[in-house]
């Protein structure tokens, strides 16, 4: 990568740079190049399979629940004639 392309990569992204920061982009692009050229040499062919990412399911359990009309006006903080009180939305 060098210069030439930090331009390239500036007016596609239409954005202006002065020189200064080209070239503290372009330091900046070569170490991630140089970052992905590491985790590009790690094998993970040799990997023991319990190493590996599995998807793991759980069952789904069916958890009773106790609604009731009381227990929903108690637990309401408005209400008004017996009835939920809520704000008017328009």
């Amino acid at each position: 990568m060098n210069i030439k392309d930090v331009e390239s990569l500036a007016e596609l992204a239409r954005i202006e740079l002065s020189e200064g920061e080209k070239k503290e982009i372009l330091k900046d692009m070569e170490s991630i190049l140089g970052y992905i050229k590491q985790i590009e040499e790690v094998s993970v062919g040799d990997l023991e399979p319990e190493y590996q990412l599995k998807n793991v399911w759980r069952e789904d359990e069916l958890k009773p629940q106790e609604f009731s009309r009381d227990l929903i006006l108690k637990q309401f903080p408005d209400l008004q004639d017996g009835f939920l009180k809520v704000k008017k939305i328009l």
